[in-house]
Order: structure tokens, then C-alpha cells, then sequence
């Protein structure tokens, strides 16, 4: 058994091993040790468990904005937590409060000041006070900073801290080979004390990136993680974390250097709180996004970035061939590890995840009939100079308004579907707050902010809200409640944790289907979806259902006393077909 001299060492050598890789040419034994003292692990910490599972099948996040419900004079923190305390209490399990600091563009990850609360939305002991009942999961904004923050001021007066901090390049630089999730300038010219200086901006001229190849800046992170930590946050989001170290004459995105810094801050944040997540955010194809586990010593979840467009393209073409493709791919996850899937967030629809998984003139036809449905296009720059499509704006209950040949009246029963599935898939099930609404497309305030995001980031004045969730005629009622069944009854499967066993069925393009076994064995959920717009007809024979177990259908209660009988599946109808262990 090691004593505490012996952990102290490990650590050490742990973080020594990484930097050393990260800060080539360099004795990193101080930075070492100046890490661990920030992080206050010189005075002792608790040694993470190899391989844990923070997670279970109740575990359920919420993805909100700070300031999405509105209610008069009081705080907007106050109220989500009045909010999810009164209406979401047995729901979800996890909050993530989208970027709640002071900022200057892109709705708050245009971060001003890492260590305060934007005053209003509320202040730290709001978030403290969510964090009592609820998983905290907070942005880690690494890759870029806001050019009106206090260290950006510092960089062109000379000063310190920030002189260093951000990423600078001689505007000859060949960045002809550089990943552009935009199409704006990606050098921009700043006058600074010492002349004019092009800083790198890998999304905007508001957003500067920080400059990790100077340790300082890592170490500036440890401390805004340590103070995080302190005031309640649990889970780290690390938001376009794959842009983070950059190197001319490369692509600057998935650098192995990203990954060794990850690796550092996994350490550090584990060896603070034992049961914290990090969770890496990389809108990028799906066999990029899969590196970010590492071998299970970087990400404990991968933000599951395919599933919303596929999922999306599969319910408005009605062929699931696609994503059944996709699922057959996907390794199970590593024991402490596991997917975050999600198919609305505050990010719109990205497309760089369907690359090599659908055709361009497919995604096209995806894009044309959201435009259809009211949704705005954003556009990349490629290598070549192209412009091409990367995300879709839409909120999710208008995306599945109807098909590609125009809108219908299945709207609420597909939309359901695409949760129902989202909610039986491995890994850990994420809800946006505007889908748990059903809320629709907000064209006023793209209108209002010039932002094609907006769209999807409508506010919810607390009185108007509550009216519509209490009109059963309401849209917003009925995907709300549906919601929440749907997930009660999620929580009490054993065959629904994150890591349970996952297999592929084959019914077909018209029938998504996948079996879920809890990690006992004794468990077993079939979860058979209709994703088209017609009724359809499976055989439980071909289902081979064990005859020994009685099973049921644990969305209705239906019994299935014949397993050679034929069921039919209504428009979009999902099953969720399970022996009597459960």
C-alpha cells in the first residue's frame, strides 16, 4: 500500500511524463510542481480510482444558458434552480450551465473574465446552490479568449499577466493547411506597444487564441479549474478543445500536444475530486472525435457528435441505413469511459461529423428541406478556400416538422421517436432545455442579434412558460410530459446504464432497432423504432424472444404472450420490448 510520499511521486511522474512531451527542450520539473501546488495537491488528495464509473442509467443532463428563464427582478440562476428543483427534480441528474461569465460575443464563450459570474444572471453563490442537488458541468473555454478581456488589454500594453498569453503569427504564415470551422479572416492585426501583431483567431476576431505552448497559460487554467471546483462544478467541459495548440505549416487541430494537455488536466482534476468528468467538445468527423478517449486517460465522455445530424437525416428521409451503418461502427466504450449523446444544443447542427458517413449531395438534401423548415445555413472555410456548409440552425422540434418532400402532421410523434432513441443508445442522454420545451424556431432574435444561433436560443419568460406546460393542448405540454416518461422510465432499467452491452438488429431501412443487455446479464431491452412516416409490421419471432422470461413493452405495458405473433409499429412509434427481470 502506498503511503502518502509514494502518491505524491506518482502524481508527479505522471504529470512530468506528459509535459515533457508537450515542452520539448525544457526542465518542466518546476512547472511540475508548480501545477501541483496550484491545484493544492501538495497538501494532499484522494488517488483516483483506475477505471470508474461516474455514471449510471439515471444519470440525465439538462444543457441550458444561464439566463433561458426569465422570471421579473429575480436572477436568472435563481431561476433555473427554482425551476429544476420544481419541475425537473426527478428527471435530471446533471446541469451543464452553458458559459454563465462575463463576455463580449457568442453568448458567453467569448470569455471576459474566467472567475466571475456575469452579474446578471446571478453570482457564485447561485451556482454554489445549484451544484447541492445537481451535477455542476461549467465550460472550460481553453482555446480562446475575449480581445476585450484584461489579459488581451495586457498583451498590447506589454504587460504582464497576458503579454504571452495569446498565439501570435507573422502574417506570411503559411496557414494554407489549417482547419477552419469559419470563413473569417484567421489572422487579424492588432497595434500593440511593440507594432502591429496578427493574432490568431480560429472562430472570431473577438475571440483571441490563448498561447499553451507558454506553460503560464496552463498554469493560469489550473488555478480558474482549482476555483471551479471550489465553488461546486464537477463535470469540465473543454469547449473546441481540438483548435488548442497550433503549429505552422500543419492542420492545428488534434496536435498531439492537445492531447497530452488533456491528459495534465484529467490528472489534476481527478486527483482534486475522484468522481469529477471531463468531458471533451470536438464538432469534428467521428473517427477524429473517437481519439479523444485516449486509452481511457483523456476524455471520461466524448460529446457523441454524429448522432444529431444522422438521426435528424434519418427521420425526415425515413431510411435508417445510415445510421445503422454508424451504430455497427461505434466501439463500445472502455469501462470509465462513455459516449454524451445529445441531438439539439446551443451549437445548432454541425455537418462536419457526417464526413465519410454521408454523401455531399445527401447532406444537401438535408440542408435544403431544414431550410425549408425555417433554419439558417452556416458556412466553413475549407482548405482549398471552398465555402462549404458546417452547421444547421434549427431548433430540433421544427427540424422534425415534417420529411423531405414538406411538412406533415407527424411532428410531435417523430420528434418523441428521435428522444426515444436518443435515450435507449449507449452512453449518457443530454436534453437542450428548448427541446424539453418543444420550442420552436426563434427567427425574431436572429433578426434582433444578426446571429444565425439565436434561432435556437430563444428565452422563456417564467409566466408564459408555465401556462404552456400547463395547457394540455399545448405542444410544449405534450413533448414536455412524453419527455419525462420516457426517462422515468429509462432510469429504472439496468440495460440503459451507459456501458451496458449494445447490438445492432437488422429489420430493414424503415425499422432502427438495437438491443441493450444490462452489465448482470439479466436484463435484456429491445428497443424498436419506426422512423418512417408508414405504418410497419416485424415478427417478434425474428426478435428471438427466450421463451422461459415473460416481456413487455415498458412505454405501454403491452405484454407479448405470443412471440411468434406480428406487431404493427404507428408513424414513428418506438418499443422498448424487456423480460420480466426488469
Amino acid at each position: 500500500m502506498m503511503n502518502k510520499q509514494d502518491n505524491h511521486n506518482e502524481l508527479h511522474d505522471k504529470l512530468l511524463t506528459h509535459l515533457d512531451k508537450v515542452y520539448l527542450e525544457r526542465d518542466n520539473e518546476a512547472l511540475t510542481q508548480t501545477l501541483i501546488r496550484t491545484m493544492h495537491l501538495d497538501t494532499g488528495y484522494q488517488v483516483p480510482v483506475p477505471q470508474h464509473n461516474n455514471w449510471d442509467e439515471q444519470t440525465i443532463a439538462l444543457i441550458t444558458y444561464a439566463d433561458t428563464l426569465q422570471d421579473g427582478d429575480k436572477t436568472p440562476l435563481a431561476v433555473l434552480n427554482a425551476f429544476a428543483h420544481q419541475h425537473l427534480a426527478d428527471v435530471i441528474s446533471m446541469i451543464h450551465i452553458l458559459p454563465f461569465f462575463p463576455f463580449s460575443s457568442d453568448d458567453g464563450f467569448s470569455v471576459i473574465d474566467y472567475l466571475a459570474v456575469n452579474e446578471s444572471h446571478g453570482d457564485w453563490g447561485d451556482i454554489k446552490a445549484i451544484s447541492a442537488d445537481f451535477d455542476l458541468m461549467s465550460d472550460l473555454v481553453l482555446n480562446h479568449m475575449s480581445a476585450r478581456s484584461w489579459w488581451f488589454d495586457n498583451f498590447k500594453k506589454g504587460l504582464s499577466p497576458g503579454k504571452d498569453y495569446f498565439f501570435v503569427a507573422d502574417r506570411d504564415t503559411d496557414i494554407s493547411k489549417v482547419v477552419r470551422p469559419r470563413t473569417s479572416p484567421l489572422l487579424n492585426p492588432v497595434e500593440t506597444v511593440d507594432g502591429e501583431k496578427h493574432v490568431w483567431c480560429t472562430f472570431s476576431p473577438d475571440q483571441v487564441d490563448l498561447n499553451f505552448a507558454n506553460p503560464q497559460v496552463l498554469v493560469e487554467f489550473a488555478n480558474i479549474i482549482y476555483e471551479y471546483l471550489q465553488n461546486g462544478v464537477k463535470v469540465f467541459r473543454l469547449d473546441a478543445v481540438a483548435f488548442l495548440w497550433k503549429e505552422a505549416g500543419t492542420s492545428s487541430i488534434h496536435l498531439q500536444q492537445t492531447h497530452e494537455i488533456i491528459k495534465v488536466l484529467r490528472i489534476l482534476i481527478e486527483h482534486h475530486t475522484p468522481d469529477a468528468i471531463v468531458i471533451t467538445e470536438t464538432n469534428v468527423p467521428n473517427r477524429e472525435n473517437l481519439t479523444y478517449f485516449g486509452n481511457g486517460n483523456e476524455a471520461h465522455m466524448i460529446y457523441n457528435f454524429s448522432l444529431p445530424p444522422l438521426l435528424i437525416y434519418t427521420l425526415i428521409t425515413g431510411n435508417c441505413h445510415h445510421l445503422k451503418s454508424w451504430l455497427m461502427s461505434m466501439p463500445p466504450a472502455q469501462n470509465g469511459t462513455t459516449y454524451f449523446n445529445f441531438i439539439a444544443s446551443h451549437d445548432g447542427v454541425g455537418l462536419r461529423p457526417l464526413d465519410g458517413l454521408l454523401e455531399d449531395e445527401e447532406k444537401q438534401r438535408m440542408a435544403d428541406t431544414m431550410q425549408n423548415f425555417g433554419a439558417k445555413v452556416s458556412y466553413r472555410k475549407t482548405v482549398e478556400g471552398e465555402d462549404k456548409p458546417y452547421e444547421i440552425n434549427i431548433s430540433l422540434f421544427d427540424a422534425l416538422k415534417g420529411n423531405v418532400d414538406g411538412v406533415d402532421n407527424h411532428q410531435i410523434q417523430r420528434f418523441i421517436s428521435a428522444h426515444a432513441i436518443m435515450l435507449a443508445l449507449e452512453g449518457v442522454p443530454a436534453f437542450y432545455i428548448h427541446s424539453l420545451l418543444g420550442t420552436e424556431n426563434d427567427a425574431e432574435r436572429v433578426e434582433h442579434t444578426g446571429n444565425n444561433r439565436s434561432i435556437n436560443r430563444s428565452k422563456w419568460e417564467m409566466r408564459d412558460l408555465l401556462t404552456q406546460l400547463d395547457d394540455t393542448e399545448s405542444h410544449h405540454h405534450q413533448v414536455f410530459n412524453s419527455l419525462k416518461h420516457l426517462i422515468a422510465i429509462r432510469k429504472k432499467q439496468q440495460a440503459f446504464h451507459p456501458n451496458a452491452i449494445q447490438f445492432t438488429l437488422h429489420f430493414g431501412t424503415e425499422i432502427f432497432a438495437f438491443w441493450r443487455q444490462s452489465l448482470d446479464r439479466q436484463q435484456s431491452i429491445f428497443c424498436i423504432n419506426n422512423i418512417s412516416n408508414q405504418v410497419q409490421t416485424i415478427s417478434l419471432i425474428d426478435i428471438n424472444l427466450i421463451g422461459t422470461d415473460a416481456w413487455s413493452d415498458l412505454i405501454t405495458g403491452r405484454v407479448f404472450d405470443d412471440l411468434q405473433a406480428d406487431i404493427e409499429l404507428k408513424p414513428y412509434e418506438s418499443i422498448w420490448i424487456s423480460n420480466a427481470k426488469a
